[in-house]
């Protein structure tokens, strides 16, 4: 409520003067109005706007707690007066329900409030509601858990979700700080790690089940066809030595750890963000390798027997002999291309496109085919990818240059490497440092003719420039009916697997569960020829 003033003009005196108003603002098809409770004069008693203003608060108060003195405040005898006058004017008219009983009511101090033994529970309770929706607790009761098992296990997957931590750090999380408990009907004293660790090792067990059991679950919930999944990889790695691990070994990390053992992490999704396969290799094992594995898997689920799904990844997976499996497996495909594709013509029927992505840069976009090649490409340029490859490619020169630039200074100096063997040998392990680089180069060692360097000129080559190729590369598909707006908007969609990546590596044992955190709103139609 508040004080509404209005100009009035008086004839016979001629002078201008306000009124005020009680008013109450309300909402109607999202246009605000305001409605008069009750009309209070001139207010000429009271001198200041701020008493006028404690008046509109004195009489609000006085509504809500049914005429009844609840505040601490003190008003303004003059403020007193007119606000039970004007109140008791609100309720003759019936302006307002006023109603409200006060006789339940006890005057306190704020400040003397205190808490005890408060927990959270709005992400506990929306969890739990998507646990009950997936069906979960029926399906480990169709397994042969008991009631006591399933309810640790909700209440562990639950926390994880909600907080993700170590066994230990849950325990105190759930003791603490959480209501969970109290949703899934497991006794909080009887929480422990070590049950934690064993409810993850026996639902760990059922993952297999379990996965095609979810995907197939949240394929009836929200109307999906997996008409496209997305295949990839990353790998984590441990900070302990693993010794008795069969899985955990040394190999390319791509958080450059090479100094732990890591696992590579694989997972299959469709493109509304929902888990449909994942698996755990070993750290040595290359990209390529995983995908047999996936497609045995695959094969075998029910949701995928009325039509295959056009499979998506990334040029690390998408070999040759992968290619000819998928093929031979019946599935179509989506990749980046591996080769730099040199000998390729536009396509007739085609016709370049440019579209925007989301920071308004321009891709243009257009098809080409490739001599004796069954498969179907798609030409992209990227404006913000090739001012990328520029910046990298400046500073790799300028790398590239400056180690030219110490094997110079080498041969000038006394103890210097000065045998041309030598120097060959060191520019050699320059160019295998800047692969992209060196080859922009033209490289000279003139010598004294008795196998001594005596000095090193480059000069960058002229005509041969990265310019034409930066910001370009290709995509590769088996689809011969999809545009080049479908083919791009399809591919982009792998983007949507990092975010799954971070969940996976949040909690390896229990990842098959997170399917209800991973919604994504992108949409393709089936048919894969129209963008929705």
């Amino acid at each position: 409520m508040f004080l509404k003033s209005f100009s009035k003009y008086n004839k016979t005196t001629k002078q201008r003067y306000c009124v005020y108003r009680l008013c109450e603002s309300f909402r109607i098809d999202n246009k605000v109005h305001h409605k008069s409770i009750v009309g209070l004069g001139r207010l000429d008693e009271l001198e200041t706007d701020e008493l006028k203003k404690s008046l509109g608060i004195r009489i609000e108060e006085l509504i809500r707690n049914g005429g009844q003195t609840l505040s601490i405040s003190d008003f303004h005898p003059k403020v007193e007066e007119l606000a039970r006058h004007f109140y008791q004017e609100i309720k003759k008219k019936q302006r307002y329900d006023t109603g409200i009983s006060a006789q339940d009511w006890e005057r306190i101090n704020l400040l003397s409030l205190k808490n005890k033994d408060a927990r959270e529970i709005g992400a506990e309770w929306l969890c739990k509601q998507a646990f009950d929706q997936l069906g979960i607790a029926h399906f480990l009761s169709t397994r042969g858990w008991g009631d006591d098992q399933i309810s640790l296990a909700m209440t562990h997957v639950i926390s994880r979700a909600v907080y993700p931590a170590s066994e230990y750090k849950t325990v105190s999380w759930i003791k603490e700080n959480s209501a969970v408990c109290e949703i899934t009907g497991y006794d909080p004293s009887r929480v422990t790690k070590d049950r934690l660790y064993s409810i993850s090792h026996k639902l760990y067990k059922e993952k297999s089940a379990l996965e095609k059991y979810l995907s197939k679950r949240t394929n009836e919930l929200f109307d999906l066809q997996d008409s496209i999944i997305l295949y990839d990889l990353t790998n984590t790695y441990y900070e302990g030595q693993m010794r008795d691990s069969k899985i955990a070994k040394f190999g390319r990390s791509k958080e450059k750890r090479s100094d732990a053992k890591i696992i590579v992490l694989a997972i299959v999704i469709n493109q509304e963000g929902f888990l449909k396969y994942s698996n755990i290799f070993e750290g040595n094992m290359s990209d390529s390798q995983t995908l047999q594995t996936m497609i045995d898997e695959l094969s075998a689920q029910t949701s995928f027997t009325g039509r295959k799904p056009i499979v998506v990844m990334d040029a690390g997976i998408a070999t040759e002999d992968n290619i000819l499996l998928l093929r031979k497996e019946g599935y179509d495909y989506l990749c980046v291309s591996r080769s730099n594709m040199k000998n390729y013509q536009p396509d007739t029927s085609s016709l370049p496109i440019i579209i925007h992505d989301k920071k308004k840069q321009p891709i243009e976009l257009l098809k080409v085919k490739v001599a004796n090649d069954n498969d179907y490409y798609l030409w992209i340029k990227s404006q913000a990818k090739a001012l990328k490859e520029q910046s990298m490619n400046g500073l790799w020169a300028q790398r590239f240059e400056e180690g030219l630039s110490q094997i110079n200074n080498g041969i000038q100096k006394k103890s210097g490497t000065k045998k041309l063997e030598k120097v060959w040998e060191r520019i050699g392990r320059l160019k295998q440092k800047f692969p992209s680089i060196h080859k922009y180069y033209d490289i000279n060692v003139t010598d004294d003719g008795k196998g001594t360097a005596t000095c090193i000129n480059w000069q960058h080559k002229t005509g041969e420039d990265a310019d034409k190729k930066e910001g370009i590369y290709f995509l590769r598909t088996s689809l011969n009916h999809a545009d080049e707006n479908t083919m791009w908007i399809i591919y982009n969609i792998i983007r949507e697997i990092e975010y799954t990546f971070r969940v996976l590596k949040t909690d390896l044992d229990l990842r098959p569960i997170y399917q209800c955190r991973l919604v994504k709103l992108i949409t393709v139609c089936n048919s894969c020829d129209k963008v929705v």
